[in-house]
């Protein structure tokens, strides 16, 4: 009885010691080799939103605070907080923010079900993505178009764009143009542009005029009849579909009036 009494107080100490020597180590280690945090970092982490959506390129939002304090990024890079934000982290910073542009995001198509054709239908796994290995790419007749399976919806963090009558519809007031829905979508349809912005192209289809008219009742044609009403230069066809410069559109609203597919639209 006694030998194991012995044995036990003799294991408890060995353990006991290695626990102690263990916790001097690591205590050494962590002062050490500790990171010193920049108290500048922890200051704009507290002003940025912390939605951590990524749109600002970095991982997150702790990711844009450190880049920030090491001069990486620019104290406005937060489309989430825009400029309220940016003003703030400039003060931290100990610099101006240079004024920023809101922007929101815009769906490039106009086919809803009514307007585009189909092929076929479709029974399956409802995301965009998933379209590239079906049959045409998705069962719409137009491969340019909003197929309407809504993998931007699942992509918003902030519940700004959902699918209505088959396309993709951004809410303006709600988009904080972080950019996840431009890089989800498969076909490229969706763009940041100005919030300020009066009128914008509903249409991407590279397609020449009869292509286009034979799968939908309002893609853009290329007719260029919106160069011409244009006084400011700011809309050219490019690629057989119309393309506004949003810098020296000025929203007079004669190329929409014009467009004889009515495809040039309002935002908002």
């Amino acid at each position: 009885m006694s030998f194991s009494i012995v044995g036990v107080i003799a294991a408890v100490a060995i353990v006991g010691c290695t626990g102690c020597l263990m916790g001097f180590f690591l205590c050494f280690a962590s002062e050490k080799f500790k990171v010193e945090v920049d108290e500048r970092e922890d200051a704009i982490l507290e002003v940025l939103p912390g939605n951590n959506c990524g749109g600002c390129g970095y991982a997150g939002c702790s990711g844009l605070a450190a880049a920030i304090v090491k001069g990486e990024a620019p104290v406005n890079g937060c489309p989430v907080g825009g400029a309220p934000v940016g003003a703030k982290i400039g003060e931290i910073m100990g610099v101006e923010a240079e004024e920023t542009v809101r922007k929101v995001a815009f769906v490039k198509c106009a086919g809803t079900c009514e307007k585009a054709k189909k092929d076929y239908e479709y029974t399956g796994v409802e995301d965009c993505r998933a379209m590239a290995y079906v049959p045409g790419g998705g069962p719409k007749a137009c491969t340019y178009g909003c197929m309407g399976y809504g993998s931007c919806v699942a992509a918003c963090p902030f519940d700004a764009i959902h699918i209505v009558d088959g396309i993709a519809k951004v809410d303006k007031e709600a988009c904080k143009a972080c950019g996840k829905c431009v890089e989800t979508c498969p076909r490229h349809l969706i763009e940041l542009i100005p919030y300020e912005a009066k009128l914008a192209v509903a249409c991407s289809s590279e397609d020449k005029g009869p292509k286009v008219m034979k799968v939908c009742e309002v893609g853009c044609i290329g007719c260029k009849l919106c160069e011409k009403q244009c006084q400011f230069d700011a809309i050219h066809v490019l690629d057989n579909v119309a393309h506004i410069d949003q810098e020296k559109c000025t929203g007079c609203g004669a190329c929409a009036a014009k467009c004889p597919k009515k495809i040039i639209t309002m935002v908002g």
